[in-house]
């Protein structure tokens, strides 16, 4: 993607961001949704809007249809041409006004995705394995590309510039706010799984395919949700979070942080001239600006609804996929309860806010962090918010696909492991989402299955637990199945033995297995009452659907016990809010001591085996 602004190299430009256009120009003007090189939504009611002089006549004409409309006294403008069928020949898109005329070319109609979430996300095609190969590849003229700047603050945004955005964590500038046609260049800083998805989907359907990347590192669930939406829930912890920011907002001083910041400048200042350092004049000058502080944080309640999603609201399209949750779990099981419960309505809102309460709606869950979970550190490794926010990840889909929602869909990432809580493994990520749109969107039903393999019902027998699924299956290997946790009314998970149920014996006397149905068990669990499954922040588990089908098991369980609370009895009270350190501690110590319990016991059992 070039990053060149009149003659002046990214490199040389100044670490903060550089406007080429800004969100709302003077005389007539579209929203910058609407430019040369973008994909419109085929077989749907084109909305275009823009600015205008008041009363200024506008005209918009596109595949051969037109419509006129009046600009309001605010300026804004708004029509609507019927909808078009896919269309890869390149057209132009005319809006004519009183003086003024503005062409957009080589436009094409297909379909129109959004890309939501964090970093995970946002995570470009250029820093994943085999990224280097899909760039070389990516010459897609039919493929269309477009990144959303940041928002700046709270305030519902009418429109977004284009401009080179500064990044402080890669130390560069990244341009956005245009649409742009894939090639190499191009595809290099767009989203790794956006772009992968993209690709597929085109290759698949032969339909055009728009991006819109719209995510944000470092961003919790409810920065996009609506904060009106928020305000009207019911749930505690919801409200609870509201009043933090609340207070954060009120107790904020712009001056007192000035005179803080000019009293720290004065002493680096007088620390410098005693040590004898060169300062520049430029240094010298002590700051004056007022900030803005809480409010223009990115994790304020609605801030990246506001100021990403709603330039976008009313724009026709096929769908959103969306990958987020590592910023709520660093709030501990009050992060969990909150997703539980702003999640699905995050959902409901972007379809809202597309005009779609239909719209398809993919979500991937949340990705692995830290050293992989050994047998060894098991338990120890169970204590985990992610593990809580990625089983809400599949709980929410379940929920909404069990209440008749066919256009909800889910893919697991666990399993694509890395030590970095920003795996670099994103191409299959891509592939495991667009399988899901390409199956339930595109008419590819029959010859891509996408759904995991779901739970359909747990009993309790003879000292085991037994689960019954709705698909067969396996470890790809075809060896131990691993990752299942069971545990007693005591709460002391331990690892599970898996085996298949055994239906009767073949005619050479061989068992008959059911693939459907596993049996749970472990020494010292003498009456297990629940199962976890891939219970890690980077998680042992390998059980999938039978054959190449590359659908695992998602992490789930059958318990609804609080982090902290599991074993039973180790902390005085259950955890209103996040562990202390203090509590964390003793909680590891009880883990620990359960791996101790059971390596002691396997190696009492090795050694009694051996006759030693």
């Amino acid at each position: 993607m070039g990053l060149f602004l009149g003659g002046t190299t990214a490199a040389q430009m100044p670490k903060e961001d550089v406007i080429d256009a800004p969100a709302v120009g003077a005389g007539l003007c579209l929203s910058h949704v609407f430019q040369a090189n973008m994909v419109l939504q085929r077989e749907e009611p084109i909305a275009i809007w823009g600015w205008a002089a008041p009363g200024e006549r506008v005209t918009v004409e596109f595949g051969g249809a037109s419509a006129a409309v009046n600009a309001s006294e605010d300026r804004r403008w708004r029509v609507t041409l019927p909808a078009q069928p896919a269309s890869a020949e390149p057209a132009t898109f005319v809006v004519q006004g009183e003086r003024e005329r503005l062409e957009l070319e080589n436009v094409l109609v297909g379909d129109v995705w959004v890309l939501g979430g964090q970093s995970n996300m946002e995570f470009e095609l250029a820093k994943v394995e085999n990224g280097a190969l899909e760039i070389a590849s990516a010459n897609y003229d039919q493929i269309r590309i477009l990144t959303v700047p940041y928002g700046k603050s709270a305030e519902p945004r009418l429109g977004f510039p284009r401009l080179h955005e500064w990044s402080d964590w890669f130390g560069r500038h990244f341009r956005k706010g245009d649409w742009d046609v894939c090639t190499p260049e191009v595809a290099r800083e767009l989203s790794a799984i956006g772009y992968v998805f993209a690709r597929r989907v085109h290759m698949a359907s032969g339909v055009p395919i728009g991006v819109i990347d719209a995510s944000r590192g470092g961003t919790t669930v409810e920065s996009w949700t609506p904060r009106g939406v928020l305000d009207e829930m019911s749930s505690d912890p919801v409200k609870a979070k509201l009043d933090e920011w609340d207070r954060k907002l009120a107790e904020w001083d712009a001056e007192a942080d000035l005179a803080n910041r000019v009293e720290r400048h004065r002493q680096r200042m007088a620390r410098f001239e005693k040590e004898g350092r060169a300062v520049s004049e430029r240094d010298r000058v002590p700051p004056a600006d007022l900030k803005p502080g809480p409010k223009a944080d990115q994790n304020l309640p609605g801030a990246c609804f506001a100021g990403m999603l709603q330039p976008l609201a009313g724009l026709s399209v096929k769908g959103a996929i969306f990958h987020q949750g590592y910023n709520n779990a660093l709030d501990g099981m009050r992060g969990v309860r909150l997703y539980r419960d702003v999640f699905p309505v995050m959902i409901a809102e972007w379809r809202r806010a597309f005009g779609d309460e239909e719209m398809p709606f993919g979500i991937l869950s949340q990705c692995t962090d830290g050293y992989p979970q050994t047998r060894d550190d098991y338990l120890e490794k169970m204590l985990n918010a992610g593990i809580h926010i990625r089983a809400e990840h599949y709980r929410t889909f379940l929920d909404l696909h069990e209440g008749g929602d066919r256009n909800i869909g889910f893919a697991s990432t666990y399993d694509l492991r890395r030590r970095w809580y920003h795996p670099q493994v994103k191409v299959p990520a891509g592939e495991r989402i667009a399988r899901w749109a390409l199956s339930t969107q595109y008419g590819f039903g029959r010859q891509l299955p996408w759904k995991p393999p779901a739970l359909v019902g747990v009993s309790a027998k003879d000292g085991a637990l037994f689960l019954e699924l709705d698909a067969e299956v396996m470890d790809p290997e075809d060896s131990a199945i691993e990752g299942f946790a069971i545990a007693g009314e005591d709460r002391r998970f331990q690892p599970a033995d898996v085996a298949y149920v055994q239906k009767g014996e073949d005619d050479r006397g061989r068992p008959r297995l059911d693939r459907r149905r596993l049996v749970l068990t472990s020494p010292l669990v003498g009456e297990p009452v629940h199962f976890r499954y891939a219970w890690g922040r980077n998680p042992m588990g390998n059980l999938q659907v039978t054959g190449n089908k590359d659908l695992p098991f998602a992490t789930q369980r059958s318990d609804d016990w609080d982090m902290g609370t599991a074993p039973l009895g180790v902390l005085d009270s259950p955890i209103d809010g996040a562990m202390t350190r203090k509590q964390r501690n003793q909680v590891l110590k009880a883990l620990r001591a359960e791996d101790v319990r059971r390596q002691t016991a396997e190696a009492q059992a090795a050694l009694g085996e051996s006759g030693d």
